[in-house]
């Protein structure tokens, strides 16, 4: 065992220097007396400690000085491309780090030259992680909040849980995320969220209150925009979800088959729950939103994001699953292999678009400057932030939400 107080190396060869002439005068078993007090000493290993003691203990000096490996105009390409894409973490961002750099610089965002290009492709992940700490430590983040009985609606529905590995699109969780702010009395917003397991497409649509006209007119517009077919819905268990006039509007569609988590098993809708965070919280925060305007100005804000985290955003899923068992020397252990791709490249991946929907899709992706899409958005969320909310006792016009989407 070590002392408490670690020696340093200069310390540890000052020290063995001292005991050196000493150790190889003496017997086998009085050497073996000195390395067990040179063990506790140093906290060194008893192997270390004969290898050095049979040497001259004489540090060498480095024969070369590590100089910088990257260009400094690394970091500036780094940090605006991180920035440009919404500050994704280094996992998400390596893989696609240079693509992404190449499409900011077709925009004219940026001017990479052949070193920096190199250098974008060769910088290695654990380095990219320390360079976005440094990043994180002067950029300010947006605030954050999570969501909040049985009925006869429930009765046929059966209860499962998606699979992790689903291949096909079209397999969906379906959420409801509040915007009551800290008061959930009176009528106020909220975001319907679908989730597609198989490439993590997402759909948002925000509503004001939660009656069965403005959920059937929110799933409508999902189904509407949605660029692939829904083969499955699956839910939570609550109301909003399921009642008569739902399960009316889910019979015109016999092909989409309905599904609901276990009661109290938040991990059964777990692809959408994580989403809950990072895509709906993420951008509105915690605020109270009660009004026709702001619903309508969160739709606009929803269409934007629509191509901006579908199209632009890298999003991590888990595509290999590895259970090492526990032996005597070491636990048990499940890894976990992760891709890093877009849910536009995962549905391209697939046979589920026409030859005509892709074409228009990438034409949109292709002119679009992602830098500049995102600013759009933080605008838009700016102005939202801005409008007042609903005096006390106001009644809102629901009818507007539905009339009007208010997307871009």
């Amino acid at each position: 065992m070590a002392t408490d107080e670690k020696m340093t190396i200069d310390e540890v060869f000052k020290y063995l220097r001292l005991q050196q002439k000493r150790y190889r005068a003496v017997g086998r078993a009085e050497k073996g007396v000195m390395l067990d007090e040179m063990e506790r000493m140093t906290g060194r290993h008893r192997k270390t400690l004969e290898r050095l003691l049979a040497g001259d203990l004489q540090r060498k000096p480095r024969q070369r000085q590590r100089g910088r490996t990257y260009q400094s105009d690394l970091d500036r390409v780094v940090r605006l491309v991180w920035e440009s894409y919404d500050h994704i973490c280094a996992e998400r961002l390596h893989p696609n780090l240079l693509r992404q750099a190449e499409q900011l610089e077709a925009h004219g965002e940026l001017e990479l030259t052949l070193g920096l290009k190199a250098q974008l492709g060769q910088i290695g992940l654990t380095t990219l992680t320390t360079r976005l700490q440094h990043f994180r430590q002067d950029t300010p983040q947006l605030p954050r909040r999570p969501a909040g009985p049985r009925n006869l609606a429930l009765a046929d529905v059966p209860m499962r849980r998606l699979p992790w590995d689903e291949k096909v699109p079209g397999h969906c969780e379906v959420d409801l995320v509040w915007h009551s702010g800290p008061d959930a009395r009176g009528d106020f917003g909220y975001t319907l969220q679908l989730i597609d397991i198989a490439t993590g497409w997402s759909e948002r649509v925000a509503i004001l209150g939660r009656s069965y006209r403005v959920m059937q007119a929110a799933f409508e517009r999902i189904l509407a925009r949605i660029p692939f077919e829904i083969l499955s819905i699956h839910p939570d268990n609550g109301s909003e979800f399921f009642n008569a006039h739902l399960r009316a509007f889910w019979q015109q569609y016999p092909l989409i088959q309905l599904s609901r988590s276990r009661p109290y098993q938040k991990n059964d809708n777990r692809f959408v729950e994580e989403k809950n965070s990072s895509l709906v919280r993420h951008y509105i925060g915690d605020i109270r939103l009660d009004t026709s305007a702001q619903i309508l100005a969160l739709n606009a804000i929803y269409g934007k994001l629509w191509l901006y985290n579908n199209a632009f955003q890298p999003s991590l899923r888990v595509i290999e699953k590895t259970y090492r068992p526990a032996t005597d020397a070491q636990p048990a252990r499940l890894k976990r292999r992760y891709s890093a791709l877009t849910p536009w490249e995962r549905l391209c991946a697939t046979d589920r678009l026409s030859p005509e929907q892709r074409q228009l899709l990438q034409l949109r992706i292709d002119i679009t400057n992602p830098r500049r899409l995102r600013q759009e958005i933080y605008d838009a969320l700016s102005a939202l932030f801005a409008m007042p909310g609903a005096p006390p006792g106001q009644t809102q016009n629901v009818f507007e939400t539905l009339t009007q989407s208010g997307e871009s």
